[in-house]
């Protein structure tokens, strides 16, 4: 009996098998030569790291179109600029920064924790620190010198602090709370 039972089993299963194939090839013979591709007159999207977002030209320091919806910090890598943005997409604060040595990529993060007052990894005493994410093990976030310099970093180290002046920085410290939408445009 135990015979009889193998030989049943493997039957059922090239049988199985048989029939995954069949239903296999009839689901690829019966694609669209269009799935998968642009429709005709649209362009593909290029990625997000490859596009600047639009400028206003006549207001180079106007929010960038295309920087999302609601509150949250809006931090362009390219311009080294940040906007402080409110619930009804007004701009409250627009101001310039020094970026460390390691950017964030392109996308949209939330601000995940917060400092009073630390030695930065640079080793300088800073305050209102407010990070939002992480590259390679680097932590990535605003911050101030307590000493108010906000000159260019140590190329030779890695280092995520982007700097503000003290009072660009007690606006983002009293903005940018825990959660915060973050998003990050070239």
């Amino acid at each position: 009996m135990a015979r009889s039972s193998s030989g049943f089993v493997a039957g059922l299963t090239a049988a199985a098998v048989a029939v995954v194939g069949f239903l296999a090839y009839q689901a690829s013979a019966n694609v669209p030569d269009t799935l998968g591709k642009p429709l005709a007159g649209a362009s593909p999207k290029a990625p997000a790291t490859a596009t600047k977002a639009p400028r206003d030209k006549k207001n180079p320091v106007a929010l960038p179109v295309g920087s999302g919806r609601g509150e949250r910090v809006v931090y362009s890598v390219d311009d080294d600029r940040v906007w402080l943005v409110t619930a009804d997409n007004r701009t409250e604060s627009t101001f310039p920064v020094t970026p460390g040595t390691v950017d964030p990529a392109v996308g949209t993060y939330a601000v995940t924790s917060r400092s009073k007052a630390v030695t930065g990894s640079d080793g300088a005493q800073i305050e209102h620190v407010v990070r939002f994410t992480a590259v390679d093990g680097v932590p990535i976030g605003f911050s101030s010198a307590m000493d108010g310099s906000t000159g260019s970093p140590d190329s030779t180290k890695k280092l995520g602090g982007i700097r503000e002046s003290r009072k660009n920085g007690t606006a983002m410290w009293n903005f940018a709370t825990i959660g915060v939408k973050v998003v990050v445009i070239q």
